[in-house]
């Protein structure tokens, strides 16, 4: 076969998983990460390749966050959202400790997603690499943890359809668990 061809293809495949990364909620990972496998995409290349989607959702949304800081400094509704989410990355990291160090805002990237957890890692004082490394090493390992469990889940049951549905499943039910558990303590 033609290296050219090969190569088209696995670029090909890999721009169709970085897509289904890109998604904003988190049923893009274990439908990636299918995907990845039934392209014979190694594991090491999902990770890079979910990296790689986490800096372009970094490089995208930057820009508008600050935008929204900048324009709504006089707009009362986003005065108290601002005040609201820095009151939420309180209580959110107080479990942590007292501070929003960077170990804390690792956990709330992880617990919810990179967007938020760079906009806590701003209302913290971290600049745009500090920020941006702190939420993505969050999200990095929330997507390991999903990536392992989808593809563990896949070998069992042998149906990427199936694994997909039941982890994105166990991805919306699992933090609601934890959180009643929580609040029964």
């Amino acid at each position: 076969m033609n290296t050219d061809i090969v190569v088209a293809n696995s670029l090909a495949h890999l721009w169709r998983v970085l897509v289904l990364f890109l998604i904003p909620i988190g049923g893009g990972i274990p439908a990636g990460v299918i995907l990845a496998q039934s392209y014979k995409i190694a594991w090491p290349m999902m990770m890079l390749v979910y990296f790689i989607s986490d800096v372009i959702l970094a490089c995208l949304f930057e820009p508008i966050m600050y935008l929204v800081m900048f324009y709504g400094k006089n707009v009362p509704f986003i005065i108290r959202f601002g005040e609201v989410f820095k009151e939420m990355v309180k209580k959110t990291t107080e479990n942590f400790g007292n501070n929003t160090g960077p170990f804390a805002l690792i956990l709330l990237a992880f617990g919810v997603d990179p967007m938020t957890g760079r906009a806590a890692a701003i209302a913290a004082g971290h600049g745009f690499i500090t920020g941006w490394a702190i939420a993505i090493a969050g999200d990095m390992i929330y997507f390991t943890l999903l990536m392992v469990s989808t593809i563990w889940l896949n070998g069992i049951i042998g149906d990427g359809t199936w694994t997909t549905i039941i982890i994105f499943g166990l991805m919306m039910l699992i933090p609601t668990l934890i959180r009643r558990f929580r609040e029964k303590k």
